[in-house]
């Protein structure tokens, strides 16, 4: 699958909790969903902080961080394997890196 997706994410929404200290950097786990339609701004993807099983589960509100376009695809979108799984230590930090 190839595409390419332009999103503008407002930073101020991030919630500095969710920030997964790595050993290269500081990290932010998002979800992108990619709509059939376009909204009224053509704009056919979305950004949201991941949630946790147990917030899924609570139905907890998302956050939403913003919108974008697919802007190129070739026509295939496939799903990605389950099976490699990246665990970060949690630290919660005061400082943003931007």
């Amino acid at each position: 699958m190839s595409a390419i997706i332009n999103l503008s994410i407002d930073v101020t929404k991030i919630d500095k909790s969710k920030l997964i200290e790595g050993k290269k950097g500081k990290y932010l786990n998002l979800t992108v969903s990619v709509n059939n339609e376009l909204d009224q701004f053509g704009n056919n993807a979305s950004a949201y902080i991941s949630q946790s099983k147990e917030e899924r589960e609570a139905k907890s509100n998302r956050t939403y961080l913003g919108n974008g376009k697919v802007v190129w695809t070739d026509g295939t979108i496939k799903t990605a394997s389950q099976e490699q799984t990246t665990q970060f230590e949690h630290k919660q930090s005061d400082d943003l890196p931007f």
